[in-house]
């Protein structure tokens, strides 16, 4: 999640307000001015940079980002939008945040919008993504700007000079196997890259979907915790086995972005992760360009085991300036924004998994001919409201959809982060971990 947190992208530097410095898109401002909260992905500062000489010049209407890494601008954006403030107009939201606030009544809903708005094509958002911004009520609460999924990234001239074949669907005890085969195939390089830094959108996120097709779960229907349960143990240690047998070197503090690095220079033969970063690694000025395989995210009990992310923009339920903010939505999350990046910074920094039509287009599908298909695949195969072999609560893939679980996920991921380091055993930290769990479930339980 970029649910890198993710599942998303961060980038090292803070970048700065721009634009117009007055605050408040909905409490100041020009009347043809909004305040856009987002944040610092790469794909998001590239819309920074387009914004100005084509949304701005087409309708006159001044965007002021505030542009923040992603822990920061999830703290800034809860606080606003709690508070109904209105300082911010629009903000990036996720598919884990988009129902909560709904609910909430912090959102406005955009169905009168994209009704009225042609150009717009709401049927062309793919299913799993436009059910993941609908809230319970049948209204969609948020846009699309890029959805993604998590699948296998190998190098593909590594394995074929062991002579070893990666199944389109493997399962994880076949990467496990081949892993181990890989492991020092070249100077330097481990067998694979698995996130082990604490978050609950870092760790948690891949080893969810892990105890998810292990046939674990957090928590059962009627809200028993199950963090300790047999399967949930067994998954936990198996990617805890795993990473610390041929993962990459300083695992316990490796997310989205160290095993992005190590990937790219060739320190690891596999990654699991992001879709997203597939059109990273196989840029025009990347190394590995060329040398890649995909296969599907790695199964055990369920047919798929793949999550389900997307950074989405909404506005404000406080805002005043709502219209604007909806053009402003539109044209990020259009297909004529796609066009332009494209013909501007070139196809495989196109912000992707969110239409269908961009798997269709032909210029898209060449600059993306060797995962593009398999990531299509990766988000139309996820089931956020049926991830495991048990009936869960709530939906969620990687997290579990209530607002308890960003703490109790990074409380989780540090008790498992420090099991990788080897200060503690699995056994241990997820004995502790039930506690945390059956505190939050008893909220649910009423008891």
């Amino acid at each position: 999640m970029k649910s890198f947190r993710y599942g998303g992208l961060a980038a090292a530097v803070l970048l700065a307000t721009t634009a117009c410095a007055g605050a408040g898109g909905g409490g100041g401002g020009s009347a043809d001015s909004i305040n856009v909260l987002m944040v610092n992905n790469p794909q998001m500062q590239d819309l920074q940079k387009l914004t100005a000489d084509n949304f701005t010049k087409d309708t006159g209407i001044t965007v002021n980002f505030t542009v923040l890494p992603e822990n920061d601008v999830r703290d800034k954006i809860s606080q606003d939008f709690s508070s109904q403030a209105g300082q911010y107009d629009v903000a990036t939201i996720s598919n884990y945040e988009t129902p909560i606030y709904a609910k909430n009544g912090w959102l406005t809903p955009m169905d009168d919008f994209f009704a009225k708005d042609t150009g717009f094509d709401q049927d062309d958002i793919l299913e799993p993504i436009r059910a993941s911004l609908t809230a319970a009520d049948g209204k969609v609460y948020a846009e699309p700007f890029y959805g993604e999924s998590s699948f296998l990234m190998y190098r593909k001239d590594v394995l074929d000079a062991k002579g070893l074949t990666m199944p389109d669907k493997p399962t994880w005890q076949q990467v496990a196997d081949i892993a181990a085969q890989v492991d020092g195939a070249q100077p330097g390089m481990k067998g694979i890259c698995l996130r082990g830094q604490p978050g609950w959108g870092q760790l948690m996120a891949p080893l969810t979907t892990v105890v998810n097709t292990f046939g674990g779960t957090w928590f059962t229907k009627d809200w028993q915790a199950q963090v300790n349960a047999p399967e949930f143990k067994e998954a936990t240690k198996f990617y805890v086995d795993l990473v610390r047998a041929h993962g990459e070197a300083g695992a316990p503090q490796a997310g989205f972005a160290e095993c992005l690095n190590n990937m790219t220079q060739g320190k690891v033969a596999m990654w699991y992760d992001a879709t997203v970063a597939a059109g990273l690694l196989e840029a025009d000025d990347s190394p590995v360009k060329g040398k890649l395989g995909f296969a599907q995210a790695p199964t055990v009990k369920t047919e798929s085991s793949a999550w389900l992310y997307t950074w989405a923009f909404g506005i404000q339920k406080a805002s005043k300036k709502a219209d604007n903010a909806w053009k402003f939505v539109s044209w990020a999350s259009g297909k004529g924004y796609e066009e332009l990046v494209g013909k501007n910074l070139g196809w495989s920094n196109v912000p992707d998994g969110k239409r269908s039509s961009t798997y269709q287009r032909p210029e898209y599908l060449a600059a993306g001919s060797s995962f593009a298909k398999q990531a299509e695949a990766a988000i139309a195969g996820a089931k956020p409201t049926d991830p495991g072999v048990q009936e869960r609560p709530v939906s969620g893939i990687q997290f579990v959809g209530i607002p308890e679980f960003t703490d109790l996920g990074t409380q989780v991921s540090q008790k498992i982060s420090a099991a990788i380091a080897g200060a503690t055993t699995v056994d241990a930290a997820l004995d502790e971990s039930q506690a945390l769990a059956e505190a939050v479930a008893k909220k649910y339980r009423g008891n």
